[in-house]
């Protein structure tokens, strides 16, 4: 894996069902990134990085890695650090904004670009099936 360009590192969580199916996960400090991404290995997804989520461009992909001091790692608030087998990196699929609720019950095709490259972009949906319906989205994508 050959980057093009130098890594950016974010504040954010990143969860994969493999390395082809990476989430990144973004919003403001306390808004729920950790708690998702729990949720989200709750449904089999696997974590790739906790808090700071460092991204490579490689071609027209995103990759994304969790930075060396806190690989393997996620925090529970309330509960503290735990521990977990992190996928070493992940391809990004998708990115979540937890800064933003979704207003729409069928929201518009969404993008956002990182590094130069376009990715899908969802915000934040209140209510159980929220969590189920990304590991669905990262296993076969939207219809339209």
């Amino acid at each position: 894996m050959e980057s093009e360009d130098a890594p950016l590192n974010l504040h954010a969580s990143c969860v994969a069902l493999d390395e082809t199916s990476g989430l990144l996960i973004t919003g403001p400090s306390g808004c729920g990134k950790s708690t998702l991404a729990l949720t989200l290995m709750g449904f089999g997804a696997h974590l790739v990085a906790d808090d700071r989520t460092e991204l490579r461009r490689d071609g027209d992909a995103l990759i994304a890695c969790a930075p060396k001091t806190i690989s393997g790692m996620v925090e529970a608030r309330g509960v503290g650090l735990l521990s977990a087998t992190p996928l070493s990196h992940a391809r990004i699929r998708a990115v979540v904004d937890l800064s933003q609720s979704e207003p729409n019950r069928l929201p518009p095709a969404r993008e956002t670009a990182l590094i130069g490259v376009s990715i899908p972009m969802l915000f934040k949906v209140e209510g159980p099936g929220f969590a189920p319906a990304l590991i669905q989205w990262l296993k076969g994508g939207r219809c339209v």
